[in-house]
């Protein structure tokens, strides 16, 4: 049996083990890594993934099919994120001002540790971390919807029932996060290749 046959749906609904496993075989990777990609660290990623495989076990019967059982998946995925973010005070749209100031300048205004210049030898691995760093200052809905586009690489309409949000909404999901990056990148120091980044 396909994870695309049509008849899916209707044995997921009966709970049959096989298309079950089959679900879960197909999609625990992407659901993981979908996971890490909205700030979990790989404990609490892996735990996520866990409890959203769990609901899909326990909600199986629900299942109508009247999305692809990927979009249901990240749904459940979207929801355990933001719960689990929410337990863990992770969902700070901004750090407070001052404490901001205090840890980046000096008495007299002057940066305590000055952005970096970056060279034109950059590696691909300091600008991702500082992309997740970037990220862990944006909300959850936000850093969902460039996960599920940028890494997942989703189309819209299936974003939109994972997110429940319009188009129109998606768009200015999509708009902000990005415009976020590109501010908290430069502030870093990462200059002149952001766009090809993101």
């Amino acid at each position: 049996m396909s994870i695309d046959d049509p008849q899916l749906a209707a044995k997921i609904r009966a709970g049959d083990p096989d298309a079950i496993q089959r679900v879960i075989r197909a999609y625990l990777g992407q659901i993981l890594r979908a996971a890490l990609g909205a700030g979990l660290d790989p404990t609490q990623a892996e735990d996520v993934t866990q409890a959203t495989f769990a609901t899909f076990i326990e909600k199986a019967a629900n299942f109508e099919g009247r999305s692809h059982i990927r979009t249901w998946l990240f749904g459940i995925l979207y929801k355990k994120v933001a719960e689990a973010r929410r337990e863990l005070k992770r969902d700070q749209q901004m750090d407070d001002i001052d404490e901001m100031v205090e840890q980046r300048f000096k008495a007299d205004g002057s940066w305590m540790h000055p952005p970096r210049p970056v060279d034109a030898q950059l590696h691909d691995a300091e600008v991702r971390e500082r992309i997740e760093d970037c990220l862990d200052t944006v909300p959850i809905q936000q850093r969902m919807a460039f996960t599920l586009r940028e890494v997942e690489g989703l189309g819209s309409e299936e974003m939109c029932n994972i997110l429940g949000v319009t188009r129109t909404n998606l768009g200015v999901l999509l708009y902000r996060v990005r415009n976020r990056l590109r501010s908290c990148l430069e502030a870093k120091g990462v200059r002149g290749r952001r766009d090809a980044q993101l």
